[in-house]
């Protein structure tokens, strides 16, 4: 079973932070971001929190909380933080781990290192979150591209929003990656809607196998 699962996105506000809240849930295990830019209203840790229904202690602090809603390269720099990619090691723990990046690939994280630079170094498998809406294909091929140039081993791309059939099935053949499965908009957006629409969109054999 894979212990460590990186979610990462095409883009920033895509539902990557709910997929992943439903994913820990699942898999009964630890959820950590990393580093969270803007700190006013929820956060992305509390969102987790409240969503997927994890003992307490589950969800880990991050190692970097920084106050402005930008990338983390800049938002670091309004609060006179320097972000270490050396402080970023990932913790190793008894149960599943995952963790969520910020925006997409290349969001930076200081001016010298970027997100894919941090997955790169680790070589944990991701998950591809990707919207189904126009644009989609673009993006999300060349994020694949970018793994894989990197050798970043890649489980699959999880698709958020309504059914866009031509859409999904174009992403996945043109990228060669499996199609992990889709998570719908939900109103209400609870605990058990999330665990309910994970179950009945995703086949889990292909997450939690041997990568």
């Amino acid at each position: 079973m894979t212990q460590r699962i990186v979610i990462t996105g095409t883009d920033t506000g895509i539902g990557k932070t709910v997929f992943a809240a439903g994913l820990a849930g699942l898999l009964d295990g630890f959820y950590w971001k990393p580093v969270q830019s803007g700190l006013d209203g929820e956060t992305d840790s509390e969102v987790v929190g409240r969503l997927a229904g994890l003992p307490p202690g589950r969800v880990l602090p991050e190692a970097y909380r920084l106050k402005s809603p930008l990338s983390p390269h800049r938002s670091a720099e309004i609060d006179g933080v320097a972000i270490k990619a050396a402080d970023l090691s990932f913790p190793v723990l008894p149960t599943p781990l995952v963790i969520e990046g910020a925006g997409g690939l290349m969001v930076p994280l200081n001016r010298r290192t970027r997100f894919i630079d941090l997955f790169e170094q680790w070589q944990l498998p991701v998950i591809l979150c990707a919207r189904t809406a126009l644009g989609t294909i673009n993006h999300t091929l060349l994020s694949i591209e970018a793994l894989r140039a990197r050798s970043i081993p890649i489980i699959g791309v999880a698709f958020v929003g309504d059914e866009v059939a031509d859409t999904q099935r174009t992403v996945v053949e043109f990228g060669g990656v499996p199609q992990l499965g889709r998570l719908p908009y939900l109103d209400p957006l609870t605990e058990k809607t999330l665990r309910d629409a994970m179950i009945a969109g995703f086949a889990f054999a292909s997450i939690t196998g041997d990568h």
